[in-house]
């Protein structure tokens, strides 16, 4: 075992800092020494082969089941020299025949009609509230922050994101926006409070719904915003203005047409509708198959080459078009930095196994986003070319101008029952 180890990573480790070692046998060294230091101990040999049979599923959960232990490091030191050894589109060759089935098989694993959409979502986002509370932001934002400066906090990156994509948005008082896939509900309170709109927002999380609802009674809201446990295939209203964010991920890419004909359907002529999702810069791809079975069952990240084809078909204008490149991957680090902070609150709620899984989760989703091509598009879509002004500077403007009303009305960001 130890000279296929040491043939294997000396191929696959070129750089970086690493030490493995297997049971009490002498560490092997790999990379040129440079970088943070990074040792790793394997229980067994058997935990090892494992991992070499199949190393996109069973590293995670090698760690996750304490098959291997960090000596020296984070799992997220160990995940920033394995993603940064190929280019972004490759997987190691030892990886490959599994990565083959998976994309031959991707279409079936995200057939998510509604039952199986909803118990999907119900796996992730209905755990135990407080879990949530322990590294989010005070208003609960689960999506990509918007880093106007390196030095911006957390709150003030998320709160940064609700007002860009309101700026994008247009929206004028009165005006009906539909938020798919509506969180905790965040966006469309702030949407309500500080652009006039009355909101309807739909989540299939009931854990969500109900948080949502409090918060927005406890703010007055209650008749301007209405949140609702909804598949977006089953509305019927028109709206003035969609918004979706961190939702598209989970629509599965069989359904991608659906979506957007759905949307233009809801939309009148003159209506502006902004998707935010993750997207991949190298092209279509299958769902990382250890993020696929613990953390989002059904889910998958879209290139913008299987995205665009969809909007056309459905006879939406994309009239604009954002990409948030390491803005996730910060987001991704504050939310790993606060969780550790407090991982024994969540191993109060949970145990140590899901801490190291929710570890693992927040590192390796990092680590994507720094070497692996993962992004953040915002889109903008309209029905007619001269639904947005036709230079993007209307964008810092409302900015501006939601940034005075942020500054002279201000409601607290606190959960509901917190």
């Amino acid at each position: 075992m130890q000279r296929l180890l040491q043939v294997a990573l000396t191929r696959f480790i070129r750089t970086g800092n690493l030490r493995v070692s297997v049971g009490h046998q002498k560490p092997l060294e790999f990379g040129d020494g440079t970088g943070v230091p990074v040792a790793i101990r394997f229980a067994s040999r058997r935990a090892l082969t494992s991992i070499f049979l199949n190393p996109e599923l069973r590293l995670g959960e090698a760690y996750m089941d304490g098959d291997f232990v960090i000596e020296e490091g984070t799992i997220a030191d160990l995940l920033a020299i394995l993603t940064s050894q190929l280019p972004h589109d490759s997987v190691p060759y030892f990886a490959r025949p599994q990565a083959m089935i998976r994309y031959g098989k991707r279409r079936l694993d995200q057939f998510n009609h509604r039952t199986r959409a909803r118990r999907n979502i119900a796996h992730h986002y209905d755990l135990d509230g407080q879990l949530y509370a322990l590294f989010l932001d005070a208003d609960r934002q689960y999506s990509c922050a918007y880093f106007e400066n390196p030095d911006q906090t957390l709150d003030d990156a998320q709160l940064a994101k609700k007002r860009h994509l309101a700026a994008k948005l247009l929206v004028r008082d009165g005006q009906r926006v539909l938020d798919i896939g509506s969180g905790w509900g965040g966006l469309g309170l702030y949407l309500a409070e500080y652009c006039g709109a009355k909101v309807t927002g739909v989540t299939l999380s009931e854990e969500q719904l109900k948080l949502a609802r409090g918060r927005a009674s406890e703010r007055g809201l209650s008749h301007r915003v209405d949140f609702r446990l909804q598949d977006y295939r089953d509305l019927s209203e028109s709206f003035d203005r969609i918004v979706s964010v961190g939702m598209f991920e989970h629509v599965g890419i069989n359904h991608y047409r659906a979506y957007f004909k759905k949307c233009a359907e809801l939309m009148p002529n003159d209506g502006v509708m902004v998707l935010h999702s993750i997207g991949r810069s190298e092209g279509p791809n299958a769902t990382n198959p250890w993020i696929d079975k613990y953390i989002f069952p059904g889910g998958y990240i879209p290139a913008l080459s299987e995205v665009l084809p969809a909007i056309e078909r459905a006879g939406l204008i994309v009239s604009d078009i954002e990409i948030l490149r390491l803005h996730y991957a910060e987001t991704l680090k504050a939310w790993r930095q606060r969780f550790m902070a407090r991982a024994e609150e969540a191993r109060r709620l949970y145990d140590d196994r899901f801490v190291r899984m929710w570890e693992f989760y927040l590192a390796a989703s990092e680590m994507a986003f720094r070497n692996q091509g993962m992004m953040v598009f915002q889109i903008q879509l309209t029905k007619r070319v001269d639904a947005v002004p036709i230079t993007r500077d209307y964008i810092e403007r409302e900015e501006a101008r939601l940034r005075e009303l942020e500054r002279s009305f201000a409601p607290p960001l606190r959960m509901a029952g917190e």
